[in-house]
């Protein structure tokens, strides 16, 4: 198996340190640089040798921020995954990193198990790994602003019923792993019914298409 290469961007060495650690008992992931801010890291990108699958992104950071970073670099290199890893809950912040292009985020904490689960999820299943509790921020930040611009009475939905409940999954902060074992089909399936549901709904992530989901009130109707 080839080996997945990740960048890790932080303003903090020690976070970068921790991180490596965390990241370093994964013998199939390979470290092709890391940088300190968002200016660093597209800067040492144009000038690599290789470019990475995986980047994970710190959000606070001097010269530039994570979500910057992020925005600029998905516009040259839309292949790269990027996920966002802060020690912050800001629902805010969580939904522009996602909106800028980010394929997950993940608190600072996070076990090596599940750093790794993540890892996994994102390169073999096409998943988008969210903590459970970020995930859930997210998502009620997308319903706040949904109920402040009048969501409107239930429309009927594209979708089918097992499509709708891996969507309420994801909006209930479950990976594709978890989605998988709770509805006793494989994440390879889930991955497949999130192909379904993009192109029912003409989205390309899966902020938009629950956004889409909320603003149309499915999930009150059900």
């Amino acid at each position: 198996m080839e080996a997945v290469k990740i960048v890790l961007v932080d303003d903090k060495e020690f976070n970068l340190q921790i991180l490596q650690e965390k990241l370093a008992p994964k013998t199939e992931l390979q470290i092709l640089f890391t940088a300190k801010n968002g200016v660093d890291f597209l800067d040492r990108l144009q000038r690599a040798d290789q470019l990475p699958d995986l980047v994970f992104m710190d959000i606070d950071m001097p010269e530039m921020n994570g979500i910057e970073a992020v925005f600029r670099a998905k516009k040259q290199f839309p292949e790269i995954h990027f996920v966002m890893i802060t020690v912050f809950e800001d629902d805010e912040k969580v939904f522009q990193a996602i909106q800028a292009g980010a394929s997950g985020y993940l608190l600072k904490d996070e076990s090596v198990a599940n750093l790794h689960r993540s890892i996994d999820e994102l390169m073999q299943y096409g998943g988008a790994p969210m903590s459970p509790q970020i995930a859930r921020k997210a998502f009620q930040f997308i319903q706040q602003q949904g109920s402040a611009s009048g969501t409107k009475v239930a429309e009927e939905t594209p979708l089918s019923s097992r499509e709708m409940d891996i969507l309420k999954g994801l909006v209930d902060g479950k990976s594709y792993i978890i989605i998988a074992d709770t509805l006793f089909i494989s994440p390879h399936t889930v991955r497949k019914h999130m192909t379904n549901i993009y192109d029912k709904l003409h989205v390309h992530s899966k902020v938009e298409a629950v956004t889409m989901a909320i603003h149309k009130g499915w999930f009150e109707a059900r």
